[in-house]
């Protein structure tokens, strides 16, 4: 990997974008385009487009050429990003504490039910409750 793959960290537009093509696996322009469309009804197809271009630029996709239309596909895997992603944010927002943004969510932005699961997964993964 090089450090430019390294060090590119996606939008929130790119999230959005990966979030569909995590889901689609390979496709092209016009399948994320209508795959975005339910919840980005303002997209269009030229700004899906080119937005893939430049994810391609910052190392975040790899593009197909040997296909027409060309292909995207994410470089790295949903939990990959996902846990890189959180590294950073727990050590930006919450001074390197986990536990800082466990209690911060479990606060305002977890239900009961949620709770209850989470008491579950840490118990079932011996990790106390």
């Amino acid at each position: 990997m090089n450090t430019r793959t390294a060090a590119a960290r996606p939008t929130a537009a790119e999230l959005d974008l990966l979030q569909v093509l995590w889901r689609l696996g390979s496709a092209d322009a016009k399948a994320v385009h209508e795959a975005l469309l339910p919840g980005r009804p303002e997209a269009t197809y030229a700004t899906v487009l080119r937005q893939l271009q430049v994810m391609h630029g910052k190392g975040l996709l790899d593009r197909d050429e040997s296909q027409r239309p060309q292909r995207y596909a994410p470089v790295h895997a949903q939990d990959k990003l996902q846990q890189s992603l959180v590294k950073d944010f727990i050590a930006k927002a919450f001074a390197g504490s986990g536990k800082a943004l466990v209690l911060a969510a479990l606060k305002n932005h977890v239900s009961a039910k949620e709770r209850a699961e989470i008491r579950q997964l840490l118990t079932k993964n011996g990790d106390g409750a």
